[in-house]
């Protein structure tokens, strides 16, 4: 019996396996996944019971549109190799798909919810579009018929308007790195009001390139407002979320972009009404204002003063004659009163006065020195000034008077009967 080593064995079963399993498609779920940084992937294929060993080799691998990820099922293309060093079998996968699911249909999936995990549909972050653009640049294909009507509707729109057209790719393989690089030099260019990036219909693949996350990510980091007007109304790609403004398509995004010229001349006529008005109602201000500070210099001015002033001394002075002809009537009867009452008024003071003269004269009568009994009286005096006894202290120097003589004394002694 012929014996085999063991490299000749494997070799004849790799043989085998690889001429009977040249082709085979098998579904599973993925398990064990494992990205190389050759760009190999390697993972398990497994169901409820059994496991194979899978390798998608890095040519294949940049072709997934999706990322794999664990328990993701698919069903994968491919062909069964043995690995002869360890002497195990593995597939190798040409192609993979998910089961029950477009590969593009799960990528996008995917890649929408990466990105907005990202931040990158926040609408507190889109830009606001100009209301008057100088000069945009259209991104798409220039030799699509979409350019053409873009800018058909730019000319009946907006003649102000200065274009600049970026030729790209917006369909293959390339086309997205074509898209990418357009929209990172125009948004550098710092002197664009809109960029609009936009291609006509197509199917899902046709639309790929607006799906690519290097598209959304040089849209998000553009400083200059973005619209993302892919396909038709029904058609969403991933620009459409991430771009500032959505238009369902291109033409509508030339509508949405620019002002409508017509609109334009409506509204300024609009407005020459309104400044006409403004006006007419401004200058029918401005005349009653002018009136009435012209009436009040009027009435505040120095001859309108000096008119008041003369005014008010005139009444004062004839306030002042009043007053004086007043005094004067009151005088007039306080004189005729007196002129009546006087005679009786000098009878009465001189009466007055007589009876006081009697009576002083009665009282000098009884007081008089002269008139009394002077044997045992006589008038004290100290420093000329008349005084009574009581005053007097020891050793003090007083006069003694009489009507015929006056005495110089001195206290001796002071006794109090």
């Amino acid at each position: 019996m012929y014996t085999h080593s063991v490299s000749s064995l494997n070799e004849q079963i790799k043989s085998l396996l690889e001429e009977s399993f040249s082709h085979v498609m098998v579904e599973g779920e993925l398990s064990r996944i494992t990205f190389h940084n050759s760009g190999h992937i390697y993972f398990t294929l497994k169901d409820s019971s059994s496991t194979l060993k899978a390798v998608m080799f890095r040519g294949n691998a940049s072709k997934l549109r999706f990322q794999l990820k664990e328990g993701l099922k698919v069903i994968l293309n491919g062909a069964i190799t043995l690995y002869k060093p360890r002497g195990e079998y593995q597939i190798n996968c040409f192609n993979i798909q998910p089961s029950g699911q477009g590969a593009l249909s799960l990528a996008y999936e995917q890649l929408k919810q990466k990105l907005s995990q990202k931040g990158y549909f926040e609408q507190s972050i889109k830009k606001q579009l100009p209301p008057f653009p100088k000069k945009i640049a259209l991104i798409t294909s220039a030799t699509g018929a979409v350019l053409q009507d873009m800018l058909r509707v730019a000319n009946k729109r907006y003649k102000l308007l200065e274009i600049d057209i970026y030729d790209v790719l917006v369909q293959g393989e390339s086309a997205s790195l074509k898209i990418a690089k357009a929209i990172n030099y125009a948004d550098k260019q710092n002197n664009y009001d809109i960029i609009i990036v936009g291609r006509g219909g197509g199917s899902m693949e046709d639309l790929w390139a607006f799906n690519e996350e290097r598209v959304a990510d040089a849209i998000f980091s553009a400083k200059t407002p973005i619209i993302s007007a892919v396909g038709h109304e029904i058609d969403w790609v991933i620009s459409d979320f991430v771009a500032d403004v959505r238009a369902g398509t291109p033409s509508i995004a030339m509508e949405i972009a620019l002002p409508d010229s017509d609109e334009l001349y409506q509204y300024l006529d609009s407005l020459s009404s309104q400044m006409t008005q403004l006006l007419s109602q401004k200058i029918i201000q401005q005349t009653q204002e002018l009136n009435h500070l012209s009436h009040l210099y009027t009435q505040h001015s120095i001859e309108k003063r000096l008119e008041n002033k003369m005014q008010e001394i005139e009444a004062v002075g004839m306030r002042f004659e009043q007053i004086i002809e007043h005094k004067l009537q009151n005088a007039q009867k306080d004189i005729e009163n007196v002129s009546e009452q006087f005679p009786y008024i000098i009878n009465s003071s001189f009466n007055r006065a007589k009876h006081k003269l009697e009576s002083l004269q009665e009282m000098l009568d009884v007081n008089n020195p002269t008139l009394k009994s002077k044997v045992g009286f006589a008038q004290l005096s100290k420093d000329k000034k008349v005084i009574d006894i009581s005053v007097l202290r020891k050793d003090d120097i007083f006069d003694i008077q009489s009507d015929k003589y006056r005495v110089s004394a001195k206290v001796i002694e002071k006794i109090k009967q």
